[in-house]
């Protein structure tokens, strides 16, 4: 290719003369007329008699004001070699003078028989029916995901869901276990419908985006007025000039091939590639979607205070990618619970403060933790997610300290509420007595004497003792235990990479992809043009630029030509 590197220095936009180099078709300068399409690759040999000569031509803006002191940086890129071998769009387009006409032997045994299934096989994948049959099954196995509970011992399944009370009349818990919908996003059902439409995507981007993309970024030429008008929009200027057509489309951000007297432009490929990014976004969400659940680790503990665990004791994998690491070695130490409260005295938020320690003992992290703030180490992500209370520590007449076990007690609504049992007296006896303690948080103990009548409500720490039945009661702590949640999530960056992907490309998918031909014919200029978006927007655009098109209002012949014609 060439580049033209300047039409005018001056005003290169909109030049006030402009030398216009045009065939002579006859001795009396009669040009062409359009009952013929104007071929770029046959006008030498039909036309052997012409002549070339120079017409001074004053030209004329519709619209000077609006196009003043403008200019274009871009260049126009001439082209002496054959445009790129055209598609069946571009013949539907009316370009078919330069469509190469070639067989294509069949192949035949094995290798064109895996051919042909391989194509039969893209196209069944490739079927919007199918990508849409694919999208509700996905959705429907989710939406049961959540209806159904998931990681539950066998027997919670027996109980809820039993074969005498079906549901539906048919689903019943051998259903559920025999599907693997016990856990649903890693069942085969739910992998297999999932690896379905990801292949459907794939053949879809293979058979349909990427041959759209390389039909958008193959410039070519359309060499009769014919075609030029099937377009979606299609207009004639009588007294113009093509390079004029191409500076102005420039300036409005088309990218520009001349050759010629044939021209094409076009600009927002963007939008074109948009889809297949939109595919690619889609598939990255489901495949970390697939990971994390397939390959991840999950564990639940309740830990109280002072004491510690493995973390590899904890977690449980999830799927058949499952796989530990380095970190499940790591030793965590529950160092302290505490919890912040209300003005009502109800529990506003809780707090652990843990200590990660490696093999060896020593301490490699430490971190207080608390809902909505969790710890992460190593891909383990730790999060807190209930409490309890485990012991109370008492003295009981100075003798002690004395650690009774807190038991949670059943009572309506989502209250919590712990109880613990102090003896008085032969605690061998099948009658024995004692003192209860009560508690609903770590901050006030409820006593009772061993009648069951009320006796008092002591602080832990207040070092205030209490008189029940001749003893003399202590509460020197009220120990919590910390309800922790542990897991590992490998897929989770794919996710948000793939969502990022996919809010990014589908607004870029919005942007229209515009193409426009243009033919010179004499001092006349054919110009068509399409676009697969903004349909009502884009002749207006059209109308506005091709408003600003120089107009070659007057011509003279030189001297030598008139000459030649006598």
């Amino acid at each position: 290719m060439k580049a033209l590197s300047a039409i005018n220095s001056t005003n290169p936009c909109l030049p006030n003369t402009h030398f216009l180099k045009v065939p002579i078709f006859h001795p009396f300068f009669k040009f062409n007329p359009f009952s013929q399409p104007y071929n770029v690759h046959g006008h030498a040999a039909n036309r052997a008699h012409k002549l070339p000569f120079t017409i001074s031509c004053k030209l004329k803006s519709s619209r000077d004001v609006e196009n003043k002191g403008k200019s274009v940086a871009q260049k126009i890129v001439l082209s002496e070699a054959s445009p790129p071998p055209l598609t069946e769009d571009d013949v539907t387009n009316g370009d078919t003078g330069n469509v190469p006409q070639s067989s294509k032997k069949k192949k035949g045994g094995p290798f064109g028989l895996l051919n042909m299934l391989r194509r039969k096989t893209l196209q069944i994948l490739s079927s919007l029916p199918l990508a849409i049959a694919d999208m509700f099954a996905a959705a429907a196995l989710m939406a049961l995901g959540t209806f159904i509970e998931q990681g539950e011992a066998p027997d919670f399944y027996i109980q809820k869901y039993p074969e005498d009370n079906p549901v539906f009349g048919f689903f019943t818990w051998r259903w559920i276990l025999a599907l693997g919908f016990d856990h649903m996003f890693s069942s085969p059902v739910f992998l297999g419908v999932l690896a379905l439409l990801g292949a459907s995507l794939m053949a879809c981007t293979y058979t349909t985006q990427l041959p759209l993309i390389t039909v958008s970024r193959r410039w070519s030429f359309l060499h009769s007025a014919e075609a030029i008008r099937k377009q979606e929009f299609s207009e004639s200027l009588p007294r113009a000039s093509i390079q004029d057509v191409g500076t102005i489309l420039m300036g409005a951000g088309y990218e520009v091939f001349l050759k010629g007297p044939s021209l094409y432009a076009f600009k927002g490929l963007a939008g074109r590639l948009a889809p297949v990014g939109v595919h690619i976004a889609l598939l990255l969400v489901m495949a970390g979607g697939t990971v994390s659940a397939a390959g991840s680790f999950r564990g639940s503990v309740t830990v109280p205070q002072g004491l510690n665990f493995v973390v590899g004791d904890v977690l449980v994998p999830s799927g058949f990618l499952s796989s530990p690491t380095e970190a499940f070695n790591t030793e965590i130490h529950v160092n302290r619970f505490y919890m912040d409260y209300y003005e009502s005295g109800e529990v506003s938020q809780f707090y652990t403060d843990l200590s990660l320690r490696n093999m060896d003992g020593k301490e490699v992290m430490r971190k207080t933790i608390s809902v909505n703030d969790p710890l992460r180490y190593g891909g383990i992500t730790i999060y807190q997610t209930d409490w309890s209370i485990s012991a109370l520590q008492i003295l009981k007449d100075n003798e002690g300290p004395y650690n009774l076990a807190m038991a949670p007690l059943q009572i309506n609504g989502d209250k919590k509420l712990y109880g613990t049992f102090l003896p008085v007296g032969d605690i061998n006896s099948p009658d024995v007595k004692g003192i209860s303690m009560l508690a609903r948080d770590l901050q006030s103990i409820v006593l009772y004497d061993k009648e069951g009548k009320f006796v008092g409500v002591r602080r832990p720490n207040s070092k205030l003792p209490i008189n029940i039945d001749g003893s003399e009661i202590l509460i020197v702590d009220a120990i919590g235990s910390s309800g922790l949640d542990l897991k590992t999530d490998p897929g989770v960056p794919v996710v948000y990479a793939g969502f990022g992907a996919l809010m990014i490309t589908t607004c870029i998918s919005y942007l229209s992809h515009s193409q426009i031909w243009a033919l010179q014919d004499g001092t006349t200029v054919f110009i068509g043009g399409k676009t697969n978006r903004a349909k009502m927007e884009f002749p207006e655009e059209m109308n506005l630029l091709l408003d600003k098109v120089p107009e070659i209002v007057e011509s003279t012949l030189p001297k030598q030509a008139d000459s030649i014609s006598g």
